[in-house]
């Protein structure tokens, strides 16, 4: 506890004399963000019944997961190690006081504006995004009606006014993600997406103070890798230099990390990484392991991030199960766990990528949450060895 006190003396007066310059670019700043961590389930959630009402109000905080976020939660979360923190947000779904203009609820945006604060006050760089936030936009991005399109542009572009306008003072430890997992999965639907970015682009650097040169965050096509290198060929055009992240998450394979009962075409898998299966089980992976993992990161760097564009890996995890058949082995499940998290983290401190864990707060099985929040303790000690092991290995800076 002693040194855990006085690392964070040491981050809050190293904070307080922080430059709240706008100078760093995405790549300078992108070094500093090496691990992240994600607020998961948190400030996104809600119903999208809720969609363009006030709803959802200050209670949504605490609909998915049982813990308020508090100063105490966010200085724990950085004692561990994390050096930046992905809030999601919803502001649609639920938290809209005004639907003609598309007002977002006051209370709400102070609200996540204090969250943003404890974060910042912990020494740790932001982000805030409109994550699914319901669907309104998300899932229509493949729509081309013109009219659709035209509506969904006037809400996005409403949405980031206010939140531009809310924290444009902020500096540059402070990073805006213009969506979360937009659904596109072919090169109309991408150059739609692109679209949509561009007006998210153009209406934060139009906002005014800090924002002029924030870095924002763009998602590729459904944030997948193969999407991402496939179609999303070019870039929305910037007003600034070297001011853009793109993101991806990295979920693979379903098998492993979300598959919860066999299927007549295939077994979940409880094993991952050559060292951890076991003789004769149905449940070891037999694919999506080492090799393809080192080909998804290294594709993403040298697509983007050797060129100047920081890879920003938005959300990664996989599930950690209780393994109750007689014929299988706990303890290799858990080694998989440690080793898939250690892995993952490792190849990309190496590689320069900012991966961000995703944690629920949700305390059971199955589940991806690495931190008790209502206690502040390590819930999962295999993912958190194997962030710690990655980093020592890794040398993180």
């Amino acid at each position: 506890m002693k040194k855990v006190l006085l690392f964070l003396m040491i981050t809050l007066a190293w904070n307080a004399h922080a430059q709240s310059s706008m100078e760093l670019t995405a790549t300078e700043v992108a070094v500093k963000m090496i691990p992240g961590w994600n607020l998961g389930n948190t400030m996104e959630a809600g119903d999208k019944a809720h969609n363009f009402t006030n709803k959802g109000g200050l209670d949504a905080e605490t609909a998915w997961q049982d813990t308020r976020t508090t100063q105490e939660i966010i200085n724990y979360v950085r004692s561990l190690g994390f050096r930046s923190i992905r809030i999601p947000c919803a502001w649609v779904m639920g938290h809209i006081s005004d639907s003609t203009n598309y007002t977002i609820d006051p209370a709400w945006m102070a609200r996540v504006k204090e969250i943003v604060d404890y974060s910042l006050n912990a020494g740790l760089y932001v982000v805030i995004n409109q994550h699914w936030d319901g669907g309104w936009l998300e899932n229509s991005i493949a729509n081309t009606d013109p009219d659709v399109i035209a509506k969904n542009k006037t809400v996005l572009k409403r949405v980031w006014e206010q939140i531009a306008e809310t924290f444009k003072g902020y500096d540059e430890r402070l990073l805006f993600a213009g969506l979360n997992e937009p659904e596109a999965k072919d090169q109309v639907a991408t150059d739609n997406l692109l679209e949509y970015e561009q007006d998210f682009i153009k209406t934060v650097r139009y906002s005014g103070g800090n924002n002029a040169q924030r870095i924002l965050i763009i998602q590729g096509p459904s944030t997948n890798i193969d999407h991402t290198c496939q179609f999303m060929t070019k870039l929305p055009v910037d007003l600034v230099s070297q001011r853009l992240m793109i993101e991806v998450h990295y979920y693979e394979p379903w098998q492993w990390w979300g598959m919860e009962k066999d299927e007549n075409w295939g077994k979940v898998f409880y094993y991952w990484g050559t060292e951890n299966h076991v003789n004769g089980s149905e449940h070891n992976a037999n694919h999506g392991e080492e090799d393809y993992m080192e080909e998804q990161l290294e594709k993403m760097r040298r697509q983007f991030a050797e060129k100047g564009i920081p890879v920003y890996i938005g959300e990664f995890g996989a599930n950690w199960r209780t393994i109750t058949s007689a014929n299988e082995c706990q303890d290799k499940h858990n080694s998989s766990i440690q080793y898939h998290y250690k892995t993952f983290l490792k190849k990309c401190f190496q590689k320069g990528l900012i991966p961000v864990v995703w944690d629920t707060n949700y305390r059971g099985k199955p589940s991806m949450t690495m931190i008790n929040r209502k206690d502040q303790n390590i819930y999962n000690e295999y993912m958190m060895k194997g962030l710690h092991e990655a980093m020592e290995e890794a040398v993180v800076k």
